[in-house]
């Protein structure tokens, strides 16, 4: 049966920690025993979108795994710009690779795909809807810094409407059992109601402010956010809320001890490059751990682990 990871919320709580093991026992296997692994299998990258951490993290993960590449990251090169449909162009693609990964603006362009492809699909990114690997590896980064999920309070801040990586992570955390929210965010760009649901479903603990350095004084994980223009149907309204939450050096001085500063990146200025060298900086770490979950999911979804 064909695999595709479309949905954080597709996946119960057991195979979350499944994609968490197979990222430790890839994070542990020599380069030499990687490389054999996809060897011969092709990914395509289809990125509608703009793209840099996921993009090359794909298509490093395939190559380091022995696989090979092929795709696009500007559709105006492509059949695409000549007016083809997502439908036609996954007809196409899936002739020529084993796993396709799409980046798409639409909102379950990413589900379309699976539906029709007799390939795996991975969703890179659908809108303002999922970013499910994006969930995976900051999963593996938190279990790196503090072993667990249990118990953290975990503070997502700034663009929480728009933003498909807060969407999907929040719909991962509930999962896990007494996950302390903590939502810091302008009035326009709260987390949408039908997400928030989850979390008082679940009857997880949750805090909505906006308040950012009470926030970093209490909680173990501070997930930054780029307010994202691009999501924005107004300009004004973007101009009003661009410079709402920023992290600087004086910032941490009241920080937990131990606590982690993460961001999907790219940043903008919402975090100060002056904080890169502290100890509260997890965001390159993250970004690191991009390249061995994304290994874990192509080798999982093509069978070799």
């Amino acid at each position: 049966m064909k695999k595709d990871l479309i949905s954080i919320d597709d996946l119960k709580l057991k195979k979350i920690r499944e994609f968490l093991d197979l990222a430790e026992k890839i994070e542990k296997l020599p380069d030499t025993d990687k490389k054999a692994l996809l060897s011969g299998k092709v990914l395509a990258a289809l990125f509608f979108e703009p793209s840099t951490r996921t993009r090359l993290s794909f298509e490093a993960a395939m190559l380091r795994l022995g696989g090979s590449v092929i795709g696009f990251s500007d559709t105006v090169t492509t059949s695409v710009s000549k007016g083809e449909t997502l439908k036609d162009t996954i007809f196409t693609v899936e002739n020529y690779a084993d796993v396709i990964v799409v980046r798409h603006p639409r909102e379950g362009a990413a589900r379309v795909a699976a539906e029709i492809s007799r390939v795996p699909i991975v969703n890179a990114g659908d809108g303002a809807n999922q970013h499910p690997t994006q969930t995976l590896l900051d999963l593996f980064t938190i279990q790196k810094f503090f072993g667990k999920f249990e118990n953290l309070k975990i503070a997502m801040v700034g663009d929480l409407k728009y933003s498909r990586t807060i969407h999907s992570l929040v719909q991962a955390l509930v999962k896990f059992d007494k996950v302390e929210f903590h939502l810091v965010s302008p009035d326009t760009l709260r987390l949408p109601d039908h997400i928030k649901a989850q979390i008082e479903e679940k009857g997880n603990p949750l805090i909505e402010t906006t308040d950012l350095s009470s926030a970093m004084s209490c909680c173990d994980v501070v997930y930054m956010t780029r307010i994202q223009r691009e999501r924005f149907p107004d300009a004004l309204e973007y101009e009003k809320v661009k410079d709402c939450f920023c992290i600087n050096l004086e910032m941490t001085k009241t920080a937990r001890t131990g606590m982690k500063i993460l961001h999907p990146l790219p940043r903008v200025n919402e975090i100060l490059p002056e904080v890169d060298s502290t100890p509260f900086a997890g965001y390159f770490e993250q970004v690191k751990n991009g390249l061995i979950m994304r290994q874990a999911i192509l080798a999982h979804l093509l069978g070799a682990l």
